[in-house]
């Protein structure tokens, strides 16, 4: 061998008779056995040298080790230490331990791509045995698996685990040296339809789309990352002033406006946003995603299509809401829901045919809780479903104390029609309390038939099987489409209080209410115009067709123990 090839080839030839298999054996024969050896092997003496290897040591440590012209005399330890992640202090200290207390080290090495992994076992009289595998494939492929942990498989941007590497980062980077930094929370407006009604398909196209507007408004030096659905977070780094993050939040809102074309399909969406800005709004990172949240909500509340800033008064009025919910989360169990009635008359004849059920929260500190206050929070958490459960079978067991003519209406929302027990609770509500089927009347809006239209048909098929009958509340506020008139023969048909109340001051008001109590009289329901308060409103009510009406003028709502007493002093009927 040219004393300019590698050491490790000379070195090999020199094996210690001590070493070898048996002393007949000769050294180039044990050679060709340590060869067929799949990793590496060497034998280093106490100095740090090579005095024994097989091929695949020398193949592998070949970037490792320049050419030498004194063969074994180049200590290997100490070329292979310049290859490795840790301080070559750091892994002397380790083979000085491994040593002593006779333990093996181990260590990774790269250059030019390739990791060995070597691992050093302290020989029973002196030196090292040290194994050499490649662990780059193994290597790149728990990164590649790593990379994909920490990224979203949909739109390629990073993950909730990377975004919060991110933010950590530039945490740190606020502690360090005062640099700081804004997080954007970032909610679609409308993508839920699209999704629902053109299918995944084309809301994941239109998600990717969105995510490359978002990476298109950023610099390089932030952040974008999808934490959900329909969710995305921007790490903005560096920022100088709040108005920097001001002008980022717009240009989000109007990216994500703009018009879509996905597979021929015009789709249009917006984006609301929260921010919240380090270290004015916190200076941890759940402190940071808490306050955002809060802006992202205020954001909605105000109409979507729009960014927030987090205010302080956004977290008191969030702890309000909270304590609302928990004391609404106990109001059923200690009966503090109250039902009161509203009685409505039918015109031919001036006679009470029945009461409109309206709840009613008595709070033992907070006192009358408004329905406006409480219904919406009461949907938005599903805790609707068990509140008008109650309100059903309250309402059947009090309409049993009334005169058997006498009809109770309950509102039914559309989360009570997607929780696909509303049938059973009817019945169930209707045997338990006695009262004839065809002496309760289910109110529901428009918003019920525009969610799974066919779903919500059969529900109320059901409902006329039972001979329960379904009124069409606060009708020509919505779609007010005649097809949901025809695909089911409601009962009743209400007209919104907003239309009575216009009869006075809007030209149009008689003739919407004339058109409305025609349509009704045509298709063999009944017409009632809410909101009645005045006797110039009821006369006009009377000569436009109307068959019934509801309203102040009758009567305010009244508490159930008190309804029998107003009954009975109400002029008798024909």
């Amino acid at each position: 061998m040219s004393a300019e090839r590698h050491y490790l080839g000379a070195v090999r030839r020199e094996t210690p008779r001590s070493l070898r298999p048996n002393a007949g054996t000769p050294s180039h024969a044990w050679a060709r056995y340590l060869d067929v050896i799949r990793h590496g092997l060497l034998m280093i003496d106490d100095a740090g040298r090579v005095i024994v290897s097989n091929a695949p040591a020398e193949r592998l440590l070949t970037n490792f080790l320049p050419p030498s012209r004194e063969p074994g005399a180049r200590p290997l330890l100490r070329a292979l230490c310049a290859g490795t992640a840790k301080p070559r202090r750091e892994v002397f200290r380790s083979l000085r331990q491994g040593r002593d207390r006779r333990t093996a080290v181990s260590f990774e090495v790269r250059d030019q791509g390739l990791t060995l992994q070597v691992e050093l076992n302290p020989a029973e009289e002196q030196g090292w045995i040290a194994t050499i595998e490649d662990v780059s494939a193994r290597k790149a492929s728990e990164a590649r698996a790593d990379e994909a942990a920490r990224q979203d498989p949909l739109t390629g941007l990073p993950n909730r685990l990377l975004l919060q590497e991110r933010l950590s980062e530039a945490l740190v980077r606020l502690h360090r040296n005062g640099e700081k930094c804004a997080l954007l929370l970032v909610d679609l407006d409308r993508f839920k339809p699209v999704n629902d009604t053109l299918g995944h398909p084309i809301g994941d196209a239109l998600l990717k789309k969105v995510a490359d507007r978002l990476r298109s408004a950023v610099r390089p030096t932030d952040t974008v990352a999808r934490i959900g659905g329909d969710e995305f977070i921007i790490v903005q780094a560096g920022i100088r002033e709040a108005s920097d993050t001001q002008a980022l939040a717009r240009r989000l809102v109007d990216l994500i406006g703009r018009t879509y074309m996905i597979d021929g399909h015009l789709l249009t969406i917006g984006a609301s946003v929260g921010v919240a800005l380090a270290p004015n709004d916190g200076d941890a990172s759940e402190t940071l995603l808490k306050n955002a949240d809060l802006a992202l909500y205020r954001a909605k509340v105000d109409g979507r299509g729009t960014y927030r800033f987090f205010e302080p008064e956004m977290d008191a009025r969030m702890q309000a809401r909270r304590r609302l919910e928990l004391d609404m989360r106990q109001a059923l169990a200690r009966r503090e829901f109250q039902l009161h009635y509203q009685p409505q008359m039918q015109l031919e004849g001036d006679r009470l045919i029945g009461c409109e059920a309206l709840i009613r929260w008595k709070h033992p500190e907070r006192g009358a809780v408004s329905p406006l206050d409480f219904i919406p929070l009461a949907e938005e958490i599903g805790l609707i479903v068990p509140i008008g459960d109650w309100v059903i079978r309250q309402a059947c067991r009090d309409a049993m104390h009334w005169p058997a003519h006498m009809a109770v209406a309950v509102n039914v929302s559309p989360a009570q029609f997607k929780s696909d027990r509303l049938v059973e609770t009817i019945m169930s509500a209707l045997a338990g309390s006695g009262l004839p089927a065809r002496r309760l009347e289910v109110e529901i809006t428009e918003g019920v038939l525009l969610q799974e239209n066919e779903k919500t048909l059969r529900t109320l098929h059901r409902l006329r099987e039972l001979g329960v009958r379904v009124s069409m509340d606060d009708f020509g506020t919505g779609y007010s489409s005649l097809s949901y008139l025809r695909s089911f023969p409601f009962d009743k048909i209400k007209i919104d209080r907003s239309f009575v109340k216009d009869l006075s001051s809007k030209p149009d008001g008689d003739a919407i209410i004339r058109a409305i109590a025609g349509l009704g009289k045509s298709l063999g329901m009944t017409t009632v115009a809410e909101g009645v308060e005045t006797p110039e409103q009821m006369q006009r009510i009377r000569e436009e067709g109307c068959t019934d009406v509801q309203g102040y003028l009758i009567s305010r709502p009244i508490p159930a123990d008190d309804l029998m007493t107003f009954l009975a002093s109400y002029p008798p009927h024909a």
